[in-house]
């Protein structure tokens, strides 16, 4: 019922916590997918704010049933313009994506890729 075409985005709330930027509630996206019709994507990497904590959260939201993730990559995050402590290269990304599917297998999710609508 309603809009279709918007999502539910966990990114994590500010708390007192300093070893990651924010706080992500995986708690949530199994109470929302519950409670609503709304695809729940989950953005690890701006919850972490540093690449090496975002396989973990992109897992366990993985694992906890998001529908889809937002994960910054680029060829060298070092020069990347913005945000690039939490982006993954190509490789860190491809091995990810091969362990969120294994996961979506284990779990009974199916994986698609981003798919093109027509208005």
């Amino acid at each position: 019922e309603g809009n279709y075409k918007v999502i539910l985005c966990e990114r994590g709330i500010r708390t007192f916590e300093t070893a990651y930027r924010s706080t992500l509630d995986i708690g949530a996206i199994p109470v929302l997918r519950d409670k609503t019709h709304l695809p729940v994507i989950v953005d690890p990497s701006h919850a972490a704010g540093n690449w090496r904590l975002v396989p973990a959260l992109a897992l366990a939201s993985t694992a906890a049933g998001a529908d889809g993730l937002i994960i910054e990559v680029h060829p060298n995050p070092p020069t990347a313009m913005s945000d690039a402590a939490q982006q993954l290269t190509f490789k860190q990304y491809a091995q990810l994506s091969d362990q969120v599917r294994s996961i979506c297998r284990t779990v009974g999710m199916t994986t698609e890729g981003p798919q093109d609508e027509e208005d």
